[in-house]
C-alpha cells in the first residue's frame, strides 16, 4: 500500500500493475502470518482477497516470468505456501462456487 491509499485501491493498482487485469474485490478470503525464524528476519502478513475477473487479458510486468489459469483441481501438483488450499477453499465459499 502506499500512503494515502485505502486497501481497496492498492488492490486494485497492485493487480493491474503486475498483470493487466481489472478486478473487482469481493472479501477477504483469509490471510497468513509469516514469524520470522532468525533474528533479521521480516515479520509479514499476507491478506488474500477473492475477487472476480472483470476484464483485461493477462500481460505481466518484470516483476513475473509466468502465469497458469488453473482448475483448483489442477493445485495439487504444484508446491504451494502452508495454508494457500484453506484460503482458496474460503475464497471459493465466498464466491459461491
Amino acid at each position: 500500500m502506499e500512503f494515502g491509499e485505502t486497501l481497496h485501491a492498492a488492490l486494485h493498482r497492485e493487480v493491474a500493475e503486475e498483470t493487466a487485469l481489472k478486478i473487482d474485490v469481493v472479501e477477504l478470503a483469509g490471510w497468513r502470518e509469516v514469524v520470522p525464524t532468525a533474528e533479521g528476519g521480516g515479520h509479514y502478513v499476507i491478506m488474500s482477497f477473492a475477487a472476480r475477473w472483470r476484464a483485461g487479458e493477462v500481460v505481466l510486468n518484470e516483476e513475473l516470468d509466468d502465469h497458469q489459469w488453473l482448475a483448483v483441481e489442477a493445485i495439487g501438483e504444484l508446491k504451494i505456501t502452508a495454508g494457500l488450499q484453506d484460503i482458496i477453499e474460503s475464497a471459493r465459499r465466498v464466491l459461491g462456487l
